[in-house]
């Protein structure tokens, strides 16, 4: 979906793309519609004909009716029409916002980790939102606000080319000025209009930032701080909102001088036909209805340019956003990636995060299949950060990662994924029931393979909620307790049944009498597989193959935690410091 980049500063385009997916509909609404503004302005040409069959007198009976008949069939034509294009349109402009919230959904969640951690969720969700209801709004403007004074205005004038060629060409020629005028000065009030946009999105993630973090907030007596924060923010979109609106309102009011200028002079010279014979009663009539027509349109017109800017500018801040070109892709020949043995190397790895401090430098490291490896040292040692790399998350500057001698660059990101379980430190928990949290492990799983991998667990405290496994963990979990929700990740893991698993302190959150009944279950969920598990509590690694210990992206020692344990490096001197404060505790 990364080819939505291409439209991050281009929204017309960018619409254009969603109305072409539904053209037939559109053009029935656009037919519709045109035609419903020829018979709106025609019935004016109507009433022209029925004013002057009876100025005739009784004698033209047969012409007054004539003149009625055709007036009453283009009210007809333009009721019945309009009712066409909206019914339409009722389906038409809400699968329009359909198709594009999809999309930027798709394209939003590509992105890289590095994107996320530079912009607040809040502001992001709330953008595609605000994308959503732009384009809604602004298809709607331009169909039933901005088209229908554009027919009108030309249809107009075309038929005041019925009284007199002059007066419609001078109407052609002040027309056009207004309306390149108005849109240069339209285009001049953008920053204005931009600056609002930005505004009203921090807002929005402000809002959200605190709401999820309001435990925090309180525990911290920061709502007063928080409540001052956010009156300034708002202040700040008033502020950018009231200068937008005001340039707006400074639009219209020179739209309005003009128009009513306009009108009077047509009236007058209309007058001045009549006066010298050259106009009847009823071309009279019809300068006078379509120069209050041509009034009511250029209004409409205008009002509705200036609020389709303002919509347009928020449109376009939310794409500049969102439709950030993908920092990691899929190669052009990806293929899957072939699970044969799952043997792990790093080979000559550097890398830094964005902006940060290198963490590998020239960093190798060889995992054989079925091999349990632990991840040891202090904290900024690369520990997870080699988890990170190993789901590519990012890419590496140098050297390359294989899984069983494919490079993970070259393999489908979807593929590679799918061949690694992970139970982290944090877990992470949708607001949705314990079912469905574990079910995300193998989305088609049967629910007696839910059960029997919550069972494999020892998810045992299912039973005691009230609605078992259709109990919902609330938002991020906080329904559930910190060990209840370490046990749902193992049990996800459970499911998934990938060849690699990482494990993060998977039993940290929980407690002693718990502890030793999940170690059993991870001792199940290991057999057979490659592991890699990042651990703070050393007792955990006990049973491990392997203990690598990390220091400023270096390993510093490696081998059986038995026989380093006996040695002189840091290994021995992390056991000792672990007895010390298990000792420390005890007393």
């Amino acid at each position: 979906m990364d080819h939505l980049s291409g439209y991050a500063h281009r929204p017309f385009p960018f619409v254009l793309r969603y109305l072409r997916r539904r053209l037939p509909s559109h053009v029935v609404i656009l037919s519709a519609v045109v035609a419903a503004v020829a018979c709106s302005v025609g019935t004016q040409y109507g009433v022209k004909n029925l004013v002057d069959a009876l100025s005739a007198g009784p004698s033209s009976a047969n012409g007054v009716w004539l003149a009625f008949a055709l007036l009453m069939s283009l009210i007809a034509a333009d009721n019945f029409l309009w009712r066409i294009a909206s019914w339409t349109a009722s389906y038409t402009f809400v699968s329009v916002t359909g198709d594009l919230r999809r999309d930027l959904f798709r394209h939003l969640t590509g992105h890289a980790p590095s994107y996320f951690t530079d912009r607040l969720p809040g502001m992001l969700t709330s953008r595609i939102t605000a994308t959503s209801n732009a384009v809604f709004t602004v298809e709607n403007m331009f169909v039933w606000n901005v088209l229908p004074p554009c027919i009108a205005t030309f249809a107009a004038i075309t038929l005041v080319g019925t009284v007199s060629v002059t007066m419609s060409a001078v109407l052609i020629l002040i027309a056009g000025t207004m309306v390149v005028a108005m849109f240069h000065m339209a285009a001049a009030g953008r920053p204005l209009h931009d600056d609002f946009a930005s505004k009203a999105a921090s807002v929005d993630g402000e809002m959200v930032d605190v709401i999820n973090n309001l435990p925090l907030v309180r525990a911290f007596c920061g709502l007063g701080y928080e409540h001052d924060r956010f009156d300034s923010t708002v202040n700040r979109e008033l502020i950018a909102r009231g200068r937008s609106l005001r340039y707006l309102e400074k639009l219209r009011l020179v739209h309005a001088g003009v128009t009513v200028v306009l009108t009077i002079a047509m009236l007058a010279w209309a007058l001045s036909l009549w006066q010298q014979g050259a106009a009847t009663t009823g071309d009279v009539v019809l300068v006078c209805t379509l120069g209050i027509s041509i009034l009511s349109a250029t209004r409409d017109l205008a009002v509705a340019l200036v609020d389709v800017t303002q919509h347009v500018a928020r449109l376009t801040e939310a794409l500049a956003t969102l439709l950030q070109p993908h920092e990691l892709k899929d190669h052009p020949e990806a293929e899957p990636l072939v699970k044969s043995g799952a043997a792990i190397a790093f080979n000559n790895v550097s890398f830094r995060y964005p902006g940060g401090l290198q963490v590998f430098e020239r960093f190798s490291l060889r995992i054989q299949p079925g091999q349990r490896v632990g991840l040891v040292g202090q904290s900024g040692g690369g520990k997870s950060t080699l988890f990170t790399l190993l789901q590519r998350f990012y890419d590496v500057e140098h050297g390359n990662i294989t899984i069983d001698g494919q490079d993970i660059s070259r393999v489908i990101q979807h593929s590679l994924r799918a061949a690694i379980s992970v139970v982290p430190q944090d877990i992470s928990l949708f607001h949705r029931s314990i079912m469905e949290n574990i079910r995300y492990g193998r989305p088609d799983a049967t629910d007696d393979e839910v059960l029997r991998a919550a069972i494999a667990a020892r998810c045992d405290f299912i039973e005691t909620l009230p609605e078992g496994m259709n109990t919902i963990v609330g938002d991020r979990g906080v329904k559930v307790s910190g060990g209840q929700r370490q046990r749902i990740a193992i049990a996800r893991a459970f499911l998934k049944d990938a060849p690699i698993l990482l494990l993060d302190e998977a039993t940290a959150a929980l407690d002693a009498d718990s502890e030793e009944a999940i170690r059993e279950a991870l001792s199940r969920l290991m057999r057979g597989r490659t592991v890699v598990a990042i651990a703070h509590r050393l007792a955990t690694l006990r049973s491990f193959d392997r203990v690598i210990v990390l220091q400023g992206g270096r390993i510093v020692e490696d081998g059986p935690p038995d026989i380093l344990v006996k040695g002189r490096g840091p290994y021995r001197d992390l056991v000792a410091r672990e007895m010390g404060r298990l000792s420390t505790s005890a007393a």
